[in-house]
């Protein structure tokens, strides 16, 4: 005969509990009244004053050992601290995570109307006005820093008039040079100047006049109905870029006075397709560079000096340019210029590129460093600021060429703006003959300056998002703004990741910089930034405060577990509180190995509290079993009490 399921392996008939250890198994109560169960095996307590039932919160804090060269913020307990004191790296971060080292490092999201190049402070920048209005909405002016020898100036070539504007403060004077051409109607594009005169090309002559004077000394070359041109002095020699043809004109060449022209001289290269267009001039240590473009595709071309003939100036000839860089389809190059011998800064379509110049000329350039449609490009000291829209507004971003975060990848920020100027981008940009005021035109509206000392209104700058380099939920709780706030305020905010931001105090002479609390957002974040909003002195607008940094506190939101110790009888044979006996021979044994090769696994687990109805998902941290003489009430066979650890999950 065979022994049915509720048969132990004697002939002797009792209950048999069928529990089964697994991830999903439970265990419901039918017959035996079982305290426990875990992995849907019950069990009866073995709870007394020697196995007290145990349960306590399970650590969460992992003990940590600095080893870092200087003691730092990853050495201190309770608070999650998140601090920075400088943010001269520049923009262009979504998330904070000390684990991403360099490239994040003294960086952050966005800032606007702010300084931030000077290390470990930030301040206001100056405001823009309106030096000059445009000739018309559909003009596109293009400008050029210099000096008239007496004044710091700026030559505006501005639809059919070439200006002058010098600059005394803030009081902006206009001088129209008198074109040799009578009734003078075509559209200028292009404007260099070699330090003493200007050329200025439009759509039938290039005019060659004295900075200096007020009148156009006369046109020199036929530009042959080419409504787009590049020209630049560059090397010494005056090139020009005409339709699909380079020319190589001479900067010497005495104007007729009137507004009869001379034909061009062959050009130096004549590009295969006639609907190719040059965009930029520039020079480099060995090398003269020629930026054009194709409908949706652009190219860089190189000319080197030839050995075998020189020109008319005594110079050394170019040799006929040849292609070294293409883009990517649909991103045209707008400019190009060299700084210092060692890079190529190219405005683009698409964006900002950094190029560096191999010993031969050739260039490699690097990933787009800012994003959007750019335009021109100057320098001034470290910097290349570059000319386009900036966060809706025609303005400028300044690249630091000085800080390279990674391989041609340099910190940038957004720059001075036209205020309110939300139609038209900013076109050209230069600086204000030798001083370092920069100035941009802008397309149908005219040109702004710098302002000699009054700050923009107000700046803000906004953080990486912060995460503690973990996606575990965090309670943001303090947050200190440093620097100093006697002239001008400063605003504490935050911004989730929805955009929403929360404003927490002002700090300004009267209130100083105390730590707040940050009540909101009120529940627990994943990651969170901060933004610090800077307004300039009441009273003077040539001051303002100084931001020198922030620390924010945090701790981490996520659910405590708990750690439970209870002890359980496992015997072949036990009873129940209503003395129902359960059990067979080798029972004990059979629920020792199972608990045992459930707990190698480290599979999680059903803990059920038969007792409270209480039920948890757990892992096993420990079994302990110990072998004791079987009490009575029947409790028979190999077996002793469990003493079971477990962790909620």
């Amino acid at each position: 005969m065979t022994r049915d399921i509720t048969e132990g392996r004697s002939n002797r008939a009792i209950a048999v509990d069928v529990g089964i250890v697994s991830s999903s198994a439970i265990w419901q109560n039918t017959k035996e009244a079982y305290d426990v169960a875990i992995g849907g095996q019950p069990f009866f307590y073995s709870t007394n004053d020697e196995r007290p039932y145990v349960r306590e919160t399970a650590p969460f804090r992992k003990e940590q050992f600095d080893n870092g060269a200087e003691p730092g913020e990853q050495s201190l307990t309770g608070w999650w601290i998140r601090s920075q004191s400088s943010f001269h790296n520049g923009a262009g971060i979504n998330f904070y995570d000390p684990s991403a080292g360099e490239t994040v490092a003294y960086r952050y999201k966005e800032s606007k109307g702010l300084d931030v190049w000077t290390k470990g402070q930030v301040t206001l920048l100056n405001t823009t006005t309106q030096a000059y209005t445009a000739a018309a909405t559909t003009s596109t002016p293009f400008i050029v820093g210099a000096n008239d020898g007496t004044n710091d100036m700026l030559l505006v070539a501005d639809n059919t008039g070439l200006n002058k504007i010098t600059v005394s403060g803030n009081t902006a004077t206009v001088t129209a040079y008198t074109l040799s051409v009578t009734s003078h109607t075509a559209i200028f594009s292009a404007v260099t100047t070699d330090g003493t005169r200007y050329f200025a090309a439009d759509d039938t002559t290039i005019h060659v006049g004295n900075l200096g004077g007020t009148t156009s000394d006369g046109s020199t070359y036929a530009t042959s109905a080419a409504t787009a041109i590049a020209i630049a002095y560059v090397k010494q020699r005056l090139m020009a870029g005409i339709t699909n043809k380079i020319y190589e004109l001479n900067p010497n060449f005495t104007p007729n006075g009137g507004h009869t022209t001379d034909p061009l001289p062959t050009p130096l290269f004549t590009h295969p397709n006639s609907s190719w267009i040059w965009t930029a001039i520039a020079e480099g240590p060995r090398a003269i560079y020629f930026s054009g473009k194709l409908r949706n595709i652009s190219s860089i071309f190189m000319s080197t000096l030839s050995s075998a003939t020189t020109t008319a100036l005594g110079f050394p000839s170019l040799n006929v340019p040849t292609v070294i860089a293409d883009f990517p389809e649909g991103e045209i190059v707008n400019d190009i210029k060299t700084y210092l011998g060692s890079y190529m800064v190219i405005c683009t379509s698409k964006g900002v590129r950094v190029a560096v110049l191999a010993e031969d000329g050739t260039i490699s350039y690097g990933p787009l460093i800012a994003e959007g449609a750019f335009n021109r490009v100057a320098f001034r000291d470290r910097f290349a600021y570059v000319s386009g829209v900036v966060d809706g507004e025609a303005g400028l971003i300044r690249i630091d060429l000085s800080a390279q975060i990674e391989p041609l990848r340099f910190a940038y920020a957004w720059d001075v703006v036209a205020s309110g100027v939300t139609s038209g981008a900013a076109l050209s940009v230069a600086f204000l003959g030798n001083t370092d005021r920069v100035a941009f035109a802008v397309a149908g509206r005219g040109v702004w300056i710098e302002s000699a000392s009054t700050l923009v209104t107000s700046g803000y700058l906004q953080t990486g998002f912060i995460r503690y380099s973990t996606l575990e939920p965090k309670n943001f709780k303090r947050l200190i703004g440093r620097g100093e706030f006697e002239k001008g305020s400063m605003t504490l905010s935050a911004v989730t990741e929805t955009g929403t931001q929360y404003d927490y105090i002002s700090y300004d002479s009267a209130v100083g910089s105390p730590e707040v609390t940050t009540s909101n957002p009120a529940l627990p974040q994943e990651y969170l930034a901060y933004k610090f909003t800077l307004y300039r002195d009441a009273s003077d607008p040539t001051l303002g405060p100084t931001f020198k940094g922030y620390q924010a506190k945090a701790t981490i939101a996520t659910p405590r577990q708990r750690i439970m110790q209870f002890s359980v009888f496992c015997y072949d044979t036990e009873t129940d509180r209503y003395n129902v006996q359960v059990g067979y021979q080798g029972r004990a044994l059979d629920r020792l190995l199972a608990l045992e090769s459930i707990e190698e696994d480290g599979d999680v687990l059903t803990w059920q509290d038969l007792t409270t109805g209480e039920s948890r998902q757990v892992v096993i941290e420990k079994i302990s079993f110990t072998r004791a003489t079987p009490p009575s009430k029947q409790f028979s066979g190999f077996g002793g009490v469990l003493t079971i650890t477990i962790r909620t999950v």
